[in-house]
Parts: structure tokens; C-alpha cells; sequence
């Protein structure tokens, strides 16, 4: 059942499943929370209370912000663990992972730990070897940069076809479907937009003093990266010793907790339990 949470500038929409500890899930731009179906319910079964979280501007959440940054999501996650009461781990996708850095820092007493996957949290530049090499990263790329550029929702669904390499799952073409509804909201279309000109450059600067642990969860064919190996050891590198810690998942592209849901809990239920009174 949706709810709503009230913050300065609009409304968070959310739902809340199981007991337990508490768990924070944040999607991606231009995704919905919808996108956590399946990696939810394994959660809750693993005795975890989850909030799915739709972000700023996207799904239910209203429209109308002032500003997309990474920073303002953080803000908003930590509103949100503030609400149903924590502390809690955040698990953030995409640009979401560079934000439960960001709220990790600012709040410690609120955030016990991090889950990012596919995350863009550390300062970006373009890989010019890497777009001649990597076919799938130089046709993602293009596919982004499209999508900036005219903001159509057919070049988004395009790139949402790309980024699941191989396998997808049984209901792809409806979970595109109602993310293509939601994009044609032109407001949502353009926080998309908004959130793909914010460059991570916030959530990098709290790298090097992320006071929790921190799980980076990336896909061995995520085409954001010609190496995503690579970009999640540099994030881990970035943070203090021994507070980072990288699962690959074999074959999956940029939404592995969707792609290959059973895979990414396996990772994500021991870091958990781990850094949970669970």
C-alpha cells in the first residue's frame, strides 16, 4: 500500500513490508520502486522491516523539486528513516548509491550501513578507450547521452532494454511499460533529466569519510562502465581501509537485484545480518 511522507518542497511515496530491522530501498532515475519487486519480498522473509521508496520527482513521488541532486535524495532517505524510525541500512541503485553515501555521512546515528549497487558515486570521466573497446559500454553511453540530450522516453526504454543483458525477467515488458506511463509525465521526464546532469561529484567528497560499512554490488556486463570491476574497486578505494567490501554478480547488467534477484540477496542478506541486530 502506498504512503506518503511530507518533506520540504513535496511528498516521498513509499511502502512498507515485514518486521525487523529496518531497510531503506532507493531505485535509480527514471526507475520506480516497483523495481525492488522481487529483491523486497526476499528481505522480508530474511526478517527484515523494508521501505521501498519511490525518489524525488519519479513513481508517486510528487513533482516540482527545486533541485534532483544526490544530496537531496539523502536528504529525503534520511527524513524517511526519521519517519518510521531507525536506524536503518539504505540501499541505493545507480544514482541512489552515490546518496546513501551522502545520508551515511551526514547522519551516522541514522545509518548503520550501505548496500550500493551499480552505483554512480565517485567523480565520473569518460572512458575514450574504453568506448572504442567495450561495445556495450559505447552503445549505453550514447543511449544516455540521447536521453539527456531529447528526453524521450522510447531512447530511456531502449537503454532499459540494453541494460539487462541475456536474461530479463518475466514481466520485463510490463515494469517498462509502467516506467514508459510514468516518463511521459513531462515533469518526470524532466527530473530524469535533472538527476543525469547531477554529477556526483557530493557523493564523492564523502568517500574518503563514510563512517559505516559499505557493500558495492555491480554486474559483470553493467554497460555504464567498460570495466565494472574496475569503477566498484574504485569506490571501495575511495572510502576508509577496510570499510568496503565488492560482490560481482555474474552476467547481469545494471539492475542485478532485478535481473538476477536471488543472486544479489545471497550478498545482500549476510552484510545485513551482519550490520543489523537481526
Amino acid at each position: 500500500m502506498t504512503e506518503l511522507m511530507n518533506v520540504d518542497g513535496g511528498r516521498i511515496a513509499y511502502e512498507v513490508a515485514g518486521e525487523g530491522p529496518l531497510v531503506v530501498l532507493a531505485p535509480g532515475m527514471g526507475n520506480l520502486r516497483s523495481a525492488y519487486r522481487f529483491l523486497a519480498p526476499r528481505l522480508v522473509a530474511a526478517g527484515f522491516r523494508v521501505a521501498s521508496a519511490d525518489l524525488r520527482g519519479q513513481g508517486e513521488s510528487s513533482t516540482g523539486w527545486a533541485s534532483y541532486s544526490r544530496t537531496d535524495t539523502a536528504g529525503d532517505l534520511l527524513a524517511l528513516i526519521r519517519h518510521l524510525g531507525g536506524p536503518a541500512v539504505i540501499v541505493g541503485h545507480s544514482f541512489a548509491g552515490g546518496a546513501a553515501t551522502i545520508a551515511a555521512a551526514q547522519a551516522p546515528d541514522l545509518v548503520s550501513a550501505v548496500v550500493e549497487i551499480a552505483p554512480f558515486t565517485r567523480a565520473q570521466k569518460v572512458d575514450l578507450g574504453g568506448l572504442l573497446r567495450v561495445g556495450r559500454y559505447r552503445k549505453g553511453a550514447m543511449l544516455l547521452l540521447r536521453t539527456a540530450m531529447s528526453g524521450s522516453v522510447d531512447t530511456w526504454t531502449r537503454y532499459l532494454d540494453h541494460a539487462y543483458p541475456g536474461t530479463k525477467p518475466a514481466d520485463f515488458a510490463d515494469q517498462v511499460g509502467a516506467i514508459r506511463a510514468s516518463l511521459s509525465d513531462t515533469e518526470r521526464m524532466a527530473a530524469l533529466r535533472r538527476m543525469g546532469q547531477s554529477k556526483p561529484t557530493d557523493a564523492d567528497a564523502h568517500l574518503p569519510d563514510l563512517p559505516c560499512p559499505a557493500l558495492i554490488v555491480m554486474g559483470t556486463l553493467d554497460p555504464d562502465w567498460a570495466d565494472p570491476k574496475a569503477e566498484a574497486d574504485g569506490i571501495v578505494a575511495r572510502m576508509p581501509a577496510g570499510r568496503g567490501a565488492v560482490a560481482m554478480i555474474e552476467g547481469a547488467g545494471h539492475y542485478p537485484h532485478a535481473q538476477f534477484p536471488e543472486e544479489v540477496a545471497a550478498v545482500i542478506v549476510p552484510f545485513l545480518k551482519e550490520h543489523t541486530a537481526a
